[in-house]
């Protein structure tokens, strides 16, 4: 499948560049004509940095105390925290302290945070940082584990998405659905691929993919 790695260049910065690979291929939520490669965007430290630049002009005037790192998204938003903080833009977080974290998942594959990072949480504004939002059901759990916690989301900033909001709140992306082209995003039992009978290629999560 690599052989066919077809190279997106984003309109918001020509620094930073994803690979995706057609096919059939099947997440926990939904089946998806795309692999999304994301490997060197959340991997590799100046491409990352490049990635927390537009985000940083997008939540400029949004007031984040913590940043929630989901699906390997940790380096972007260690610099995303610093630049927010750090900021030359009219930024309402100029000189602030950001929090970043990462939530753990229980048994019941529930988000939860331990004793020791609640305070982080707390009355805090939450900026949600995804690696990839296509049906937005790790952002409805997300949003469920900070009420639990009584934080206030923020914002949401997604590497990829193929929504634009959730529940009100603008879903800020790198790239967009319109980025790749004719991408299709199926329920498993809807499953146009399924139908015609084409077999799975490969298991996808934020870790990469697993051949059939």
């Amino acid at each position: 499948m690599e052989t066919r790695t077809i190279e997106i260049i984003s309109s918001k910065n020509e620094n930073i560049k994803i690979g995706i690979i057609p096919g059939h291929f099947a997440t926990n939520h939904s089946h998806v004509n795309y692999y999304v490669d994301m490997t060197s965007l959340r991997k590799r430290f100046k491409m990352s940095m490049e990635a927390a630049k537009v985000f940083t002009e997008d939540f400029s005037g949004t007031p984040v105390d913590t940043i929630i790192c989901l699906e390997g998204t940790q380096v972007i938003g260690a610099f995303l925290a610093q630049q927010l903080s750090e900021s030359t833009l009219v930024s309402v977080n100029s000189g602030n302290d950001i929090n970043v974290i990462t939530p753990e998942l229980d048994s019941n594959n529930q988000f939860i945070f331990r004793d020791n990072t609640q305070g982080m949480i707390w009355n805090k504004n939450v900026l949600l940082l995804i690696s990839s939002a296509s049906t937005g059901r790790t952002i409805e759990r997300c949003i469920e584990c900070l009420t639990y916690y009584s934080g206030n989301l923020a914002g949401v900033a997604a590497l990829f998405s193929a929504i634009d909001e959730m529940n009100g709140i603008p879903v800020k992306a790198i790239y967009h659905k319109g980025d790749l082209p004719d991408y299709e995003s199926y329920s498993p039992a809807e499953c146009a691929m399924c139908r015609d009978k084409r077999k799975v290629d490969a298991i996808i999560n934020d870790h990469g993919y697993s051949k059939i």
